[in-house]
């Protein structure tokens, strides 16, 4: 932030009354002070003792700083009558309306902060007045129409702030003739049309941001190149094409550079390697074919390097490892193939990173972790063969390891799973051997294990209890055996668990049920034998229960009817015996899921023998009907029928002559405190809240006073009324759906290309990861908590998962919302300097940036 101090007269004057004045005005025009930051602007003080005022020498009014206090209102006109202002900041408030033409009339202002508000209407072509003005910040309003080009008078202008509006056309031409301008950002905006050659022109220039919402025609003029002052460049998100001319290694001073997600095309221009002076470059989510140009040895300085999702192959050059500063390298989802450097991370600086969805082959580098700063190791996808190195046992920085889809061999390392910091483990889809580690502590961060499909053996230690904070745990497809320890109840966090295709023994450990968040859970396919458990009823948010393919026997529990949230289950293959109920949830379970257990008996099983009924309570069920007597029921059921539909065609007939337009007909799925024609009554144009393939969706208000959502489908169908496809998991899908249309203000169809809809877009551009919603999120919501954005994602990428049972319930759905997670540690007010040039900078993160200080370069986000 620049200050300016002003020149103190001798002599002291009254205070001005206008200004004294104008200053009541400005706080009448607050609607709302939450922090009573006008509780000292009273008669009782001088006003230049006011919270926020500065005055010189002669009581006139320097400086008004009354930022981030969360204030409403709109900034009052009189403020213009602060003649002598040479700082004026209202930044981070709620400030909405026009911003006030009379700040023109402070010819000697120089400072102008207005950022964080919602400001809309145009920008005030009478602040081009403003010729000493060094300082513009306008950033992250609602301000509209064409990027002013009055701005282009103030020739005074350092910093000129105008991203995060809703400004439109194009970039002028006029831009070009700031004299004396270090820092333009105009990213996160409406632009389109070119970028104009007379950018280049900006011979001061230290600082560009032009992406993030804007849609460029072409690409990067050469005229970049004459920006030879430019330190930081962002250009991500706006539709750039064409090749990165070869003008760009003028920019010698240049440290980041950031042009991801855009359609550029053609080889790595050789000329990036000469650009001595870079920290961080990230070139991913583009187009780029080829290979990693030799030049690239000479980034002797480069920090981070982001080349994943674009089209380039050949093998990672060994120099990679050699760069002395790497400490982040994500190349995931190219075609590379051969080994991976050697040397990578020998330079001890190494915190993150991704070479997964590659043709990598080869053996893992045995020096990633040097220096015990590596925190994300992710190589999924590969070809990759050998033991997992020892070293990354004692790898106390590491977080997550995601090493999945290979042909990895040999054992765990020794102290892998004990690493204090680690959050995930991925092994799955490897050839591993040996036996589940030993642990003795455990990160209480550790969320999900996941070993599925390895050559795994031997019993699952005592110690499997210590894992207090997984919450998926997946070990299906090995060889383990012996009982499931009782330890597994201890795992209070565990929402899903499969142990499925081993060959564990014994019985069911009954302590399963003491993990009060599993929704699911596989034991299918193992030696398991003895009795259900009649413990399980206890697990209220269980959606799927797979028990099939074991020794198990005995009756199922009828107590599993009461358990309304379980959609899925299976039995079948076993022992069981007995009667299936028929009632609660067991009416809605496939009959499918008991078959192979030849003493069952029920519905669609066949009927019990004797006895079996009455062992099972259900006494009022006779054992077996004479010939004779069943033939007399199925007469009798037949003319009931008969009966029952002369009677409805009768009244269907009368109904219709009484009401032509009424020819409607309620079927209740559960018990309903509203009629027909309440419903019919919410069919108004009015009342529609949403349109979609199903149908049109209108709000209803009930006589009860219940509010409700009505669809109405087509003909056709009458992030299929009738079946029981029909039921909770599936609204939970729409209502997830509806979600995402929130967060990221983009429509369930129709812009994404065809076949693709809002939930496959999603998914593509965040991998279904929380990190990942600054890629997706609607510029609309500038003010939304970062933390809460992030949450209500996490809420709706469990709705829409595919598999219905892998879906919350609706009452979860709630209970989630309403418990929002506590905001993270904020950077503290007024602490505006950027981080280290080597510390981790986002680029696919960098909307946040972009969103809250577009003065230092994104923090990197890391690949899921």
């Amino acid at each position: 932030m620049l200050h300016f101090h002003p020149h103190h007269s001798n002599a002291a004057r009254p205070p001005p009354v206008l200004e004294y004045q104008a200053l009541l005005s400005l706080k009448a025009s607050i609607t709302d002070d939450p922090q009573s930051a006008f509780s000292t602007w009273t008669s009782a003080h001088s006003h230049c003792a006011w919270a926020g005022v500065t005055c010189d020498a002669d009581s006139q009014v320097t400086s008004l700083d009354i930022s981030g206090r969360n204030l409403t209102g709109v900034l009052s006109a009189e403020v213009g009558q602060l003649r002598h202002l040479l700082n004026l900041s209202a930044a981070a408030n709620q400030f909405s309306g026009p911003i006030p033409a009379a700040i023109s009339l402070i010819s000697g202002l120089r400072y102008l902060n207005l950022s964080n508000n919602i400001f809309n209407e145009t920008f005030p072509s009478q602040l081009a007045r403003l010729k000493n003005l060094q300082v513009l910040d306008l950033y992250n309003n609602n301000m509209t129409g064409d990027l002013p080009v009055a701005a282009a008078e103030m020739t005074g202008l350092r910093h000129l702030h105008l991203g995060g509006n809703y400004f439109y056309g194009s970039i002028p031409p006029e831009y070009g003739l700031f004299p004396s301008l270090e820092y333009l950002a105009v990213s996160g905006n409406e632009l389109g049309g070119f970028i104009p050659p007379e950018i280049g022109n900006l011979s001061t220039l230290q600082q560009l941001y032009i992406g993030y919402y804007n849609v460029f025609s072409g690409g990067l003029p050469p005229e970049i190149g004459n920006l030879t002052q430019l330190i930081r460049f962002d250009g991500a998100n706006c539709g750039l094409s064409g090749k990165i001319p070869p003008e760009i290694v003028r920019l010698q001073n240049l440290d980041t550079l950031f042009l991801q997600v855009n359609a550029l095309s053609g080889p790595l221009t050789t000329e990036l390697g000469f650009l001595k002076s870079l920290k961080s470059m990230d070139l991913s989510n583009n187009m780029f074919a080829g290979e990693i140009p030799a030049s690239f040895s000479e980034l002797k300085n480069l920090t981070l390097l982001n080349l994943f999702r674009n089209k380039l192959h050949g093998s990672i050059p060994e120099f990679v490892g050699d760069l002395p500063g790497l400490e982040v390298l994500q190349l995931w989802e190219n075609n590379f193939t051969g080994s991976i450097p050697r040397g990578l991370g020998t330079n001890m600086r190494l915190q993150i990173v991704d070479l997964s969805s590659n043709k990598l082959t080869g053996s893992l580098p045995p020096y990633l972790c040097s220096g015990n700063r590596l925190q994300t190791l992710i190589a999924l996808g590969n070809f990759l063969f050998g033991p997992i190195p020892e070293s990354l046992g004692q790898c106390e920085s590491l977080s997550r390891i995601r090493m999945g889809e290979n042909y990895l061999n040999g054992s765990i390392p020794k102290g892998l799973l004990s690493l204090p910091k680690l959050t995930q483990v991925e092994l799955q889809d490897n050839l591993l051997s040996g036996e589940f580690p030993e642990t003795d502590s455990i990160s209480v961060s550790l969320g999900q294990i996941s070993l599925s499909n390895n050559q795994l053996t031997g019993p699952l230690p005592a110690s499997i209890g210590s894992f207090s904070g997984v919450q998926k745990l997946l070990l299906d497809g090995n060889q383990f055996t012996g009982s499931i320890p009782p330890q597994i109840g201890k795992l209070q966090n565990l929402s899903k668990i499969d142990f499925s295709h081993n060959s564990f023994s014994g019985p069911i450990s009954p302590e399963i049920s003491q993990c009060g968040f599993l929704t699911f859970v596989d034991l299918s396919r193992n030696q398991l034998s003895g009795d259900i458990p009649t413990e399980i009823t206890g697990m209220r948010i269980l959606n799927y229960l797979n028990l099939s393919r074991n020794h198990l026997v005995g009756s199922i529990p009828a107590s599993i009817a009461s358990m309304q949230s379980l959609t899925s289950v299976d039995f079948s293959y076993n022992n069981l015996s007995g009667l299936v109920p028929g009632t609660g949830q067991f009416s809605y379970f496939n009959y499918t899921s008991f078959l192979g257990n030849p003493e069952l008996c029920g519905p669609y099983l066949g009927p019990c023998r004797d006895g079996i009924a009455n062992s099972t309570r259900q006494g009022h069920v006779k054992a077996s009907f004479s010939a004779s007597l069943k033939l007399l029921l199925v007469i009798g059921l037949l003319v009931c029928s008969i009966a029952f539909a002369i009677a409805a065609i009768i009244k269907a007939r009368s109904l219709k002559k009484a009401s032509e337009a009424r020819a409607w007909k309620l079927t209740a799925f559960q018990r309903l405190d509203f009629t027909c024609d309440d419903v019919l009554d919410c069919l108004k144009e009015d009342n529609i809240i949403g349109k979609g393939g199903a149908g049109i969706v209108y709000k209803g208000a009930m006589p009860n006073g219940d509010q409700v959502a009505v669809k109405r489908l087509p003909a056709m169908s009458r992030e299929y009324a009738y079946t029981l496809k029909v039921d909770e998991k599936s609204d939970v899908y729409s209502f997830g759906v509806v979600l995402l249309e929130l967060v990221s203000g983009r429509k369930p169809v129709g812009e994404f290309g065809d076949g693709v809809d809002i939930v496959q877009w999603v998914r593509k551009m965040t991998d279904g990861k929380k990190e990942g919603v600054m890629n997706i999120l609607d510029a609309r919501l500038p003010t939304v908590p970062l933390h809460e954005v992030m949450h209500v994602f996490y809420v709706a990428m469990l709705c829409v998962e595919e598999q219905a049972v892998e879906r919350p319930t609706m009452r979860e759905v709630v209970q989630m919302l309403t418990e929002l997670p506590k905001p993270p540690n904020t950077k503290q007010e007024g602490d505006d300097s950027p981080p280290p040039a080597g510390a981790l900078e986002s680029s696919n993160a960098a909307l946040k940036d972009t969103k809250e200080n577009q003065q230092s370069p994104p923090a990197d986000l890391l690949s899921i």
